[in-house]
């Protein structure tokens, strides 16, 4: 008789029910069972992707993570555990930032809300929640005046992006929406459920909201039918977590286990725009700080732009046109929007600085890539 244990059963948000009602394709993305497209008429991956870039789209990203700094010490212990400078927020102002190792590698990216002067509230990813909370609590937990909760349970999370997203949200609230900035957030009544936090934020590349409503079932779903029903005139989809991938990549955003990874460095992923190294002590400042004194990194993530014919997926190795192997591609997938095949790949600085063509192996054969600087893709200035 095996002994072995039966694997965790997974988890499902508020949304499952209505998925699989739409018939979404189901997979397991971090223990979850999460949509990752819809087969409705005319639609797929490139559809909601191109909903998404064109009009509006709908996700459902319940799965993220929220965890909750409050007391009289709670910005001391933001300050220490991330990588941004959290004292420059104002109150309903949101920043991206990172919790790093003593190495200054990555233990997740986040978002760092700024609730009220004593109380923060951080979005994590859903695959590493977990993690990510018993790591806080370790590294700050002992800190004084601080509580530090796990609310992840309390919210559901969805996402309204797109260039319609505003003109889809302001039918179902009063709330002056151009008013809110980007990476700024209110509280109001939307579609007559009340207290409804209102970010706007998201992952797409483009102008949008995320909601943040009690996860209830009846709630969530109210939510959820009332913004698919206000974006009908806008051509709204449900969005599943393939249009997610292929429209961050191609904003040029990181993901985790992909661009950043408990191997790869803050100043190797390129994000210093949200490194704080002046703003005093934190953890993973002394190693980067060491990097930069000893000439920087050796490795950078690069943008390709593959010239042949050929996907530089995941995992697929990078040499240089002398046949060197020279590193990864870290993600890659044709550019539904760009009409061409993209990838992000962590190769050599000299490579970097060189702006040099590559080769990618795709399945044996080396096909031709170009380096494109990051993101591929900016939204219109309006």
């Amino acid at each position: 008789m095996s002994t072995s244990a039966s694997p965790a059963p997974l988890k499902k948000t508020a949304l499952n029910a209505t998925h699989r009602a739409l018939k979404a394709k189901m997979v397991d993305f971090g223990g979850w069972d999460m949509p990752v497209e819809y087969p409705c008429p005319g639609g797929g991956l490139i559809a909601e992707h191109m909903a998404v870039r064109t009009g509006v789209g709908l996700f459902d990203v319940s799965h993220m993570g929220e965890i909750q700094f409050r007391g009289r010490g709670a910005l001391a212990a933001v300050q220490h555990i991330t990588m941004n400078d959290a004292s420059r927020l104002q109150d309903g102002q949101a920043q991206y930032s990172a919790l790093l190792t003593p190495a200054g590698t990555f233990v997740d990216d986040i978002l760092v809300h700024r609730l009220g002067p004593n109380d923060y509230l951080l979005v994590v990813n859903a695959g590493t929640t977990g993690k990510d909370f018993a790591w806080i609590r370790q590294q700050a937990g002992a800190l004084p005046a601080i509580h530090i909760g796990d609310y992840s349970s309390y919210y559901s999370q969805l996402a309204l992006q797109g260039p319609r997203a505003l003109d889809t949200l302001a039918k179902l609230t009063k709330v002056d929406l151009a008013a809110i900035k980007n990476y700024w957030f209110t509280w109001g009544t939307v579609a007559g459920i009340p207290n409804v936090l209102i970010a706007r934020t998201g992952y797409s590349g483009e102008d949008g909201f995320e909601v943040y409503i009690p996860s209830d079932e009846a709630t969530t779903v109210k939510m959820w039918d009332a913004l698919l029903e206000a974006g009908q005139e806008f051509g709204i989809r449900p969005c599943g977590l393939g249009a997610r991938n292929t429209l961050r990549l191609e904003a040029g955003m990181s993901l985790y286990e992909h661009e950043i990874s408990e191997e790869i460095n803050v100043l190797e992923a390129g994000l210093t725009r949200w490194l704080k190294l002046d703003k005093g002590n934190f953890i993973g400042r002394d190693a980067l700080l060491a990097v930069q004194q000893s000439g920087g990194p050796k490795r950078k993530i690069v943008g390709l732009d593959m010239v042949e014919r050929g996907i530089g997926r995941d995992g697929y190795p990078v040499f240089s046109l002398d046949g060197e192997p020279i590193g990864r591609i870290t993600s890659g997938s044709p550019a539904p929007f760009l009409k061409t095949n993209i990838a992000m790949a962590l190769v050599p600085t000299a490579i970097a600085g060189s702006g040099s063509d590559v080769l990618v192996d795709v399945r044996g054969n080396r096909v031709r890539a170009k380096q494109v600087p990051l993101p591929f893709y900016k939204r219109p200035k309006k």
